[in-house]
């Protein structure tokens, strides 16, 4: 049997992130893993190891990727405040400006800001509709033009699970004239050199890190009327399709995000340093400062827990994760627990990606761990 490991460099400070890592390991806590600190644009802990599978025969190396499911997210909606940045897409317009078929059945008033926000009413897919449909971009946006809101939208929060990426990346290629996958190839990943792609390509598989799935979600789906069942009956709900050839090769922007700890930090560390990362300037101060605005807080229709939304990020909710601190902070993660946490104030970037699912849609006890330990060292 391979000996698990944890490779990489922290300073001095962040020395006892690694034996926090290689514990976890050891204790069949976590199977392998990437995490990565940035304060003030240096970077303090870039770790990886553990295996990259679920048998244990294959070491999570530097250059392994793995789907980071929800993180996406905020790879894809910082894309959306690229354009916004440039004047080119207002968040305080209706999405129909830009994409005239989501006017269709009372989303005429749908603003950029309640999809980027969590708070459009659309925040999944009309039945019938499969996990196949979702691969196929053409129908699954489609779709989502042709129905109506589930909810007055702007009122409250429910969070936009799978479809995000799919609403988002269709503003993004009506703008621009651009495909998101691309966009984000081009204008992001490509520019700054981070290891990071929507689906992933097939080159890339043989380092793709296989996912281990969860318990089952913990939600009650006897209420078919509810935002909640109607958002996971479209939902991704089986964590292994992330490991198939279809689910790669589709473009699916809130969901299916390749990358480590490592490239998601080089990437969002631009919102925590003023909108520049490795020299490379994605954002100004003024687009940074939107994020903040907050579109929600309360009890989330699909979380059914306390989330406070911001434009395209959560913001701080102590009740809900009370490891992230109050301040100028704006965070997400993906199912199973990776997280990427910008705090501003601290000028202070946390990135974790794993490939072994804890319960429950956000963070988990691991990744709190790994954040706690941190906070404690600054």
């Amino acid at each position: 049997m391979v000996e698990p490991q944890i490779n990489g460099q922290t300073d001095k400070r962040f020395a006892p992130l690694r034996d926090l890592a290689l514990k976890h390991i050891e204790s069949g806590d976590e199977t392998g893993l990437s995490l990565a600190v940035d304060i003030a644009g240096e970077t303090v802990v870039d770790l990886w190891g553990g295996f990259a599978d679920a048998a244990r025969t294959r070491p999570w190396e530097r250059d392994t990727i793995v789907n980071v499911w929800s993180t996406t997210k905020t790879v894809t909606n910082l894309a959306a405040l690229m354009l916004v940045d440039r004047g080119e897409l207002d968040v305080d317009a209706p999405v129909a400006r830009y994409w005239p078929e989501f006017a269709a059945n009372g989303k005429e008033n749908i603003l950029v800001r309640h999809v980027l926000g969590h708070t459009s009413g659309v925040s999944g897919w009309e039945q019938p509709f499969t996990q196949q449909d979702m691969y196929d971009s053409a129908k699954a946006t489609s779709t989502l033009a042709a129905q109506a809101p589930w909810w007055e939208p702007g009122t409250v929060s429910g969070y936009h699970a799978s479809n995000q990426g799919h609403l988002v990346g269709e503003i993004i290629r009506r703008v621009s004239g651009t495909r998101l996958r691309d966009f984000v190839a081009t204008e992001i990943a490509g520019p700054l050199g981070a290891d990071f792609q929507i689906g992933a390509r097939e080159a890339d598989w043989p380092r793709c890190a296989e996912l281990i799935p969860p318990p089952p979600l913990p939600f009650d789906l006897s209420d078919t009327e509810s935002v909640l069942v109607k958002t996971i009956l479209t939902a991704s709900t089986d964590a292994t399709a992330a490991n198939t050839p279809e689910w790669r090769r589709a473009e699916m922007g809130a969901i299916n995000g390749h990358g480590n700890a490592a490239s998601v930090l080089r990437i969002l560390s631009a919102i925590t340093l003023g909108g520049e990362s490795h020299g490379v300037r994605l954002l100004s101060p003024e687009t940074i400062d939107v994020i903040f605005r907050e579109q929600a807080h309360g009890v989330d229709l699909f979380l059914s827990v306390p989330i406070r939304w911001g434009i395209g990020y959560g913001l701080p909710e102590p009740v809900t994760l009370p490891y992230i601190p109050e301040g100028k902070i704006c965070f997400w993660g993906g199912w199973g627990g990776s997280s990427i946490i910008m705090d501003l104030d601290r000028q202070l970037t946390i990135s974790y990606m794993m490939n072994q699912m804890k319960p429950g849609v956000i963070g988990s006890d691991t990744a709190q761990a790994y954040c706690e330990a941190i906070y404690a060292a600054l």
